[in-house]
């Protein structure tokens, strides 16, 4: 018998606080699609990697796969909405959504905080979801933007005051 319920796995996990992200691809027929993943976690400045990861069954995996590219968003602090929004899977997820398209062929979510351009690298099995480990191949980045937090199953948001970027 575990020491603990996967409920109570939950709540301590719950207790590290992550920023939230957006992850966008594109199927075979070049439509888009997006997922909201707190999973998001940087590994190496040379090369530039990050890692994220996903739901072995999630009808995004055949998108991300080894060579496939994905748009990862950074979501600012009033992106709440956003962040619910594709948390759920739904039909047209980018109606009413406002975005663009990158020069990379992504679907690009306007007025986030970071994006990173990624093409998959390696898929590591890790229980019930799979490790995606991808290299950044462009990048943007909005300093003055505070970035969503979630913590204790709840969004908050991070107040940078003056800070100043490295």
């Amino acid at each position: 018998m575990a020491p603990f319920t996967s409920q109570e796995l939950r709540k301590g996990f719950a207790s590290f606080a992550t920023g939230v992200t957006v992850i966008t691809c594109i199927d075979e027929e070049q439509n888009p699609h997006g997922i909201t993943i707190s999973s998001f976690n940087t590994v190496s400045l040379e090369p530039p990697l990050i890692l994220w990861s996903l739901k072995k069954q999630s009808r995004l995996m055949p998108w991300v796969e080894v060579g496939k590219k994905h748009l990862i968003h950074v979501l600012e602090r009033s992106q709440e909405d956003l962040a619910m929004h594709f948390a759920t899977v739904k039909q047209n997820q980018f109606v009413n959504i406002s975005h663009q398209l990158a020069t990379s062929g992504l679907t690009q979510i306007n007025h986030c905080v970071a994006y990173y351009e990624c093409e998959t690298i390696s898929v590591h099995a890790g229980g019930d979801h799979n490790i995606i480990v991808a290299k950044v191949i462009n990048l943007k980045n909005h300093p003055e933007k505070a970035p969503l937090i979630f913590a204790r199953s709840k969004f908050i948001g991070l107040d940078l005051g003056e800070a100043q970027p490295n």
